[in-house]
């Protein structure tokens, strides 16, 4: 037996049932760092005497439980004192999350301040109220969380898969017997959305509102269907003139440049001739900064972008994002105005599934016409 075991083995032992006739109650003595604790709860309840006979006795049978109980928790290396002294409300969930998040390391700063905004915000609150131990929780604690979680249905799911992927790592640190079920998707009544997109001549009037020392890394983000953190990071060397090509390899997350795309992926994405001589331009310019698309030679941000297209919405009678307004909405063109098949949509805009592509496929009644006629009389 080795050392470890030894020691947990001898833990258990000092654990004791014990009877208190004058008050006619069981408790469990326990020995832990030093210091002798007496147990006379179980579940919260006195563990009273109700039958002369200890085989019936109830306040017997749940000091053995309790005792039991306890020296599990010792074997299994999850044992925590304040789990049964009640002098502390304790959890060992919100410290856990803490070491799992810190692995994080590989992910986009702005994914961990999401992970940990939720966390903070939505299930610390309910482990606080509620605090059950890592490996006690089952279906009706996860249950009871997502029923807390006053969110949209998709963010309720979202924070259910954040501490879904916690108590995986700690099932597979062996910190938890097994993996709990979780609630399945259906429940949460996520609805598929429809995607909110311009058409093209829409599209250009909101892009021509914004003024034209701005324009082109909206038309960039138009034409190459890329994320607008892409293009904020996007660098002049970045650009092949001999082949008029894009490397896009990096990306902005949490506000901070980071040294991959979302997918992790690189795109090697064709520049549309539609702006090749501004991009051209913006290459030999010599502002002083290593970004493709620069304003008072710094790379531009997230929150300028949003301002500069809301400001154009508005003098257009638009309403919609920055986002859908562009990648949405060129995605949709593709396949709504100007017919592209999903494949070579696929192509353009470089999704790993065309799964991703048939979300932007409205249902257009003379389309589809023509496509089932196209069938009977060809």
């Amino acid at each position: 037996m080795s050392n470890k075991t030894s020691h947990n083995w001898d833990l258990c032992r000092k654990g004791t049932v014990y009877f208190k006739a004058d008050r006619c109650q069981w408790g469990v003595s326990w020995t832990w760092q030093g210091k002798r604790h007496q147990i006379s709860r179980y579940k919260g309840r006195l563990m009273v005497q109700t039958h002369p006979d200890k085989r019936k006795d109830q306040g017997c049978i749940d000091a053995n439980r309790l005792l039991s109980q306890m020296q599990g928790d010792v074997e299994n290396g999850v044992f925590r004192i304040e789990k049964y002294d009640g002098k502390e409300r304790y959890t060992d969930v919100i410290p856990f999350f803490d070491t799992w998040i810190a692995t994080k390391v590989n992910k986009k700063p702005g994914t961990v301040r999401l992970y940990t905004s939720l966390f903070n915000n939505h299930i610390k609150p309910f482990f606080q109220e509620n605090p059950v131990q890592l490996h006690e929780v089952q279906l009706d604690t996860l249950d009871a969380l997502a029923n807390s979680i006053t969110l949209a249905p998709s963010s309720k799911h979202l924070c259910m898969t954040i501490f879904r992927a916690c108590l995986d790592y700690a099932w597979r640190s062996k910190r938890i017997p097994e993996m709990p079920p979780f609630p399945k998707k259906g429940e949460y009544g996520i609805e598929q959305h429809k995607i909110q997109w311009l058409p093209e001549v829409r599209q250009m009037a909101v892009i021509n509102a914004i003024p034209e020392k701005h324009r082109a890394i909206f038309l960039f983000l138009k034409y190459h269907v890329r994320r607008p953190a892409e293009a904020m990071a996007l660098c002049k060397i970045d650009y092949d003139r001999f082949n008029k090509v894009f490397h896009v390899r990096r990306g902005v997350s949490g506000g901070k440049l980071v040294s991959s795309t979302k997918t992790k992926a690189e795109h090697i994405i064709p520049c549309h001739r539609a702006i090749v001589n501004d991009i051209e331009r913006l290459v030999d310019a010599e502002d002083g900064s290593p970004f493709m698309f620069v304003q008072r030679k710094r790379r531009y941000t997230e929150g300028v972008l949003n301002r500069l297209w809301a400001k154009a919405c508005k003098v257009c009678g638009e309403d919609i994002g920055l986002y859908a307004g562009l990648k949405h909405s060129s995605m949709s063109q593709f396949v709504n105005e100007k017919r592209l098949g999903m494949a070579e949509v696929q192509i353009v805009s470089q999704h790993a599934k065309i799964e991703s592509v048939c979300r932007y496929v409205e249902v257009d009644m003379d389309r589809a016409r023509e496509l089932m006629e196209t069938g009977f009389f060809h």
